[in-house]
Order: C-alpha cells, then structure tokens, then sequence
C-alpha cells in the first residue's frame, strides 16, 4: 500500500487547514463522544479520507504506535462509525469511514441504553425492600432508561429511513 499523505485528505492543498480540521475533530467530536483525542482525530482522518487506510496509514497520519492505533479503531469500530475489511486480493485490513455512520453512531448509543435500562430493571427488582426515598430514585432511573431508550428507537428508525441518512460519497 502507498503511503499515506494527510495532503490527500481533501481537495484543497493547505495542509495547514487540513491539520487543524482534524484537531477540530479531535476536540469537538472527540470530546462530545467522550472519545480520547486520538479516537476524535482518527475520525477526522477516516472521515476525510478519499480510500480505505492501513494500520501502517493511520500510524503516519496520527504518528501513533501500532497499538494505540489498534485501540482507537476498535472504539472506533464499536461506536459504529467507521469499518474495518480486508479489499480483494489483499491479505491487510484496511479501515474507512462507514458510509452509513451516523446511523451506526446512533444504534451504538441505543444498544448502550439499552444495556442501561436491562440493568434498571434489575435494580428495581433487587431493590424492592430498600426504603422507599432510594426505591423511588431506582423507580426513576428505570423510568428514565425506558424513556430514553424509547426516544432512541423512535430517532434510530426515523433517521435510518430519511433520504441522506446511509448515502455512499
């Protein structure tokens, strides 16, 4: 595989502009995601790119070890947004941006709910002869759980089924 060249990340040549996007990625969706920067900078570099990247490639791109770039593509992977394959013929992985990420982003945040509210209900059930000030604060997070989860569902299947939601570019 070529090497990698944070130049051809975009269509403009200021590789300035293209560093400090990524950093914006890093520090906006990162942080918002409660990614750790080099999750939020992957992302960047995964969203902008023209093709699929190589470990190796996201090493150069991030100057990064091996195994903090097998980390952040693994968070990376489970919250939905990018993917990782084997292109025909090729015996590496490569990793790009899902074409359908957003939807993915949004299923990882209804599954972890859900998760949440499975565990809610389990309290509530074990917490029935608590006294009833910290029964009522069980009662609520379970209430909470189960409206979130509904919401997420509702978002999921409306999203999933607008327009532009999984459009390939």
């Amino acid at each position: 595989m070529k090497e990698f060249d944070v130049a051809a990340l975009a269509d403009t040549d200021d590789r300035e502009a293209k560093a400090s996007l990524i950093e914006s990625f890093s520090r906006r969706i990162g942080e918002a995601m409660n990614w750790p920067p080099m999750a939020g900078r992957a992302a960047g570099v995964l969203m902008l790119s023209d093709s699929p990247l190589s470990t190796a490639q996201l090493q150069d791109a991030l100057d990064a070890s091996k195994g903090s770039v097998s980390e952040t593509t693994r968070l990376l992977i489970d919250n939905g947004v990018i993917e990782r394959f084997k292109e025909p013929g090729q015996r590496q992985f490569v990793y790009r941006w899902r074409s359908d990420a957003w939807i993915g982003c949004l299923g990882h945040q209804y599954r972890a709910t859900t998760q949440l509210l499975d565990f809610a209900e389990s309290v509530q059930d074990q917490g029935r002869t608590l006294p009833s000030v910290q029964r009522r604060r069980v009662e609520q997070m379970e209430e909470y759980y189960r409206f979130m989860t509904n919401r997420l569902q509702e978002l999921l299947r409306e999203y999933s089924e607008s327009a532009t939601s999984g459009d390939s570019v």
